[in-house]
């Protein structure tokens, strides 16, 4: 799989850190450390990611759709 880039936010909160994906809404953590809300922030970030790839691929099979990467700048 290519590397890609997201911006990861983090935020302190009581005891807590919190920590989500500014570009793919849904994908958020948390952790008692920075550390632990970066891991869990990588591990939700990538089971989200498998996760929606393979619904797709099992809902509109190959086929009947075209796939190809597509590549943006901001």
């Amino acid at each position: 799989m290519a590397e890609r880039q997201f911006t990861a936010v983090y935020k302190k909160s009581g005891k807590w850190y919190l920590g989500w994906i500014e570009e793919i809404p849904g994908v958020n953590t948390q952790g008692k450390t920075f550390k632990e809300a970066k891991e869990n922030l990588r591990e939700a970030l990538l089971l989200v990611l498998e996760t929606s790839k393979m619904l797709s691929k099992s809902e509109f099979p190959k086929g009947k759709t075209i796939r190809e990467p597509l590549s943006v700048s901001s």
